[in-house]
């Protein structure tokens, strides 16, 4: 019996360590993850497959949280990866407060240590540039707030108005505040509160690929490699 365990060790080595080596790699240095919802939408949409740098703040003890050396900390607008506090879940979201930092929503309108973002509706080209298909539902804007721009969707009549606001908040020491990019349908901070500095796991780099799970599965052939740092 040993002897047979030791051949099938020798016929399948090569194999096994690789898969080790990749295990060890994708828990600790980058990984690739799938994103099955529309809560960043028009940022990273359904069926995109998102490279993540998981040295992009520190570097963590493969499979665990504990981090073995820091080099920086997650910025004001960062998409990053991270295990909710709620569930341990895997999410990805956009770092909107840092340490800190007063955050407010008032029907959609954010507000960021007092400084009001402003809002540029996308024209139809835009729109499609973004592959996102005209929606009577939908508003897709141009939020800017402290410097920074990025495109975000809003419903023209939310379902639940109550989730578009909530009351200035101040984000704790080693906390961070997320929202994902399509506001009224998002399980974000509203849902599960602000994130630990422990639990968050790497910087989105871009998008690996894409493919339209409404129209069989076709590749989005102008979203592949798209940077979203």
């Amino acid at each position: 019996m040993t002897r047979k365990l030791w051949k099938i060790w020798l016929d399948w080595r090569g194999f096994v360590l690789f898969v080790a080596v990749m295990l060890l790699f994708r828990s600790a240095i980058a990984d690739w993850n799938h994103v099955p919802s529309g809560s960043m939408k028009p940022t990273i949409l359904t069926g995109e497959r998102i490279v993540v740098d998981k040295l992009a703040y520190s570097l963590r003890v493969p499979f665990t949280l504990a981090r073995i050396a820091q080099w920086s900390d997650p910025e004001r607008g960062d998409i990053v990866t991270f295990l909710n506090p709620v569930d341990g879940r895997q999410f990805i979201k956009r770092v909107i407060g840092v340490p800190g930092d007063t955050v407010e929503l008032r029907r959609n309108r954010l507000i960021v240590n007092g400084v009001e973002a402003t809002y540029e509706t996308l024209t139809d080209e835009e729109c499609a540039d973004l592959k996102i298909r005209p929606s009577r539902a939908h508003r897709i804007l141009r939020e800017t707030i402290l410097g920074q721009s990025r495109t975000i969707m809003v419903m023209r009549y939310p379902s639940d108005p109550g989730y578009s606001s909530f009351r200035r908040f101040t984000v704790p020491d080693g906390q961070y505040l997320m929202l994902g990019d399509n506001r009224d349908n998002s399980g974000d901070f509203r849902r599960i509160g602000p994130v630990a500095r422990e639990r968050i796991l790497g910087r989105a780099h871009g998008v690996a690929f894409s493919l339209d799970y409404d129209n069989y599965y076709a590749p989005r052939m102008d979203r592949f490699f798209i940077d979203l740092s």
